[in-house]
């Protein structure tokens, strides 16, 4: 074994500030985009967002592989 310290892992680049991510899925992508506006919206309003958010991700996991219908991509 070294004794030499590991390098630090790089982390992967992400998007820039300000700059939308798209995931392919519909759902995901609304989600994405009703939490990016939260700085817009009265913290009171916060709440009631990430709660939704919660709800429509969990049920687009809960139908994920139900059918190719609901996968972006060739028919």
């Amino acid at each position: 074994m070294s004794d030499e310290p590991r390098p630090e892992p790089t982390p992967a680049p992400g998007p820039e500030a300000g700059q939308d991510v798209l995931t392919g899925h519909p759902v995901v992508d609304e989600v994405l985009a009703d939490l990016r506006d939260l700085g817009e919206r009265p913290v009171a309003e916060h709440v009631e967002v990430f709660e939704s958010a919660h709800e429509r991700l969990r049920d687009a996991l809960a139908g994920a592989g139900d059918g190719a219908a609901d996968r972006p991509g060739p028919a």
